[in-house]
């Protein structure tokens, strides 16, 4: 009897042994520990909320989280969240957007590059593009107001030539002006040349 006994018992333990490894190898058991999410909201305290709802923290890489990008996020077994990082593109084509360009200026055109900006993945900025003055263009000039995602936390100042062999200054003002300006130069500008700048966000 007690022979029989024992052997339920080895029985026993050792289903529930093989169902324990069973969970631990299956997803649909055990849950996933990471997963993609998209971004619904970014909060002023570090963290970014999906649009299931899910409040992860970023880390430190995470840098301009945008609303509408997909992101890696983890939990750890504590429940605690993780925004690693937005996932890249299918196409590297996307990743330079247009600027809005405002006080009369324009995009030069054909055979120049429109302006633009990409946001680096190591929080910084690139610019690119020939913009074309205004008529009248007194000092300073505004290119435009830029876009949340790339406005530094610091003002960044850059060498820009504004016509044939005369150079000016770009300002990349910070929060609360958020804008690309053109400044001391001498005579008309006819453009103002983008390429090549890359700034710091924070």
């Amino acid at each position: 009897m007690s022979s029989d006994i024992a052997v339920h018992a080895d029985l026993a333990d050792a289903l529930q042994q093989q169902a324990i490894q069973a969970g631990a190898t299956s997803p649909a058991v055990r849950g996933a520990d990471w997963r993609l999410g998209v971004v619904a909201t970014v909060g002023t305290d570090g963290t970014v909320t999906t649009s299931d709802g899910i409040i992860a923290r970023r880390m430190a890489t995470y840098v301009t989280p945008a609303v509408g990008e997909t992101v890696v996020i983890s939990i750890s077994s504590s429940g605690n969240w993780l925004a690693h990082g937005r996932t890249a593109p299918a196409t590297t084509a996307g990743t330079w957007q247009p600027l809005t360009l405002s006080g009369g200026w324009t995009t030069y055109g054909t055979p120049y590059w429109a302006p633009s900006y990409r946001i680096n993945g190591d929080g910084t900025v690139s610019l690119s593009g020939l913009a074309k003055a205004p008529a009248t263009a007194g000092q300073p000039q505004t290119l435009c107001t830029l876009p949340a995602a790339v406005v530094p936390s610091s003002k960044s100042r850059f060498p820009v030539e504004v016509a044939s062999g005369l150079h000016g200054v770009l300002d990349v003002n910070p929060t609360g002006t958020s804008t690309l300006q053109i400044q001391d130069y001498s005579g008309n500008a006819t453009w103002a040349t983008l390429d090549g700048i890359r700034y710091r966000l924070t």
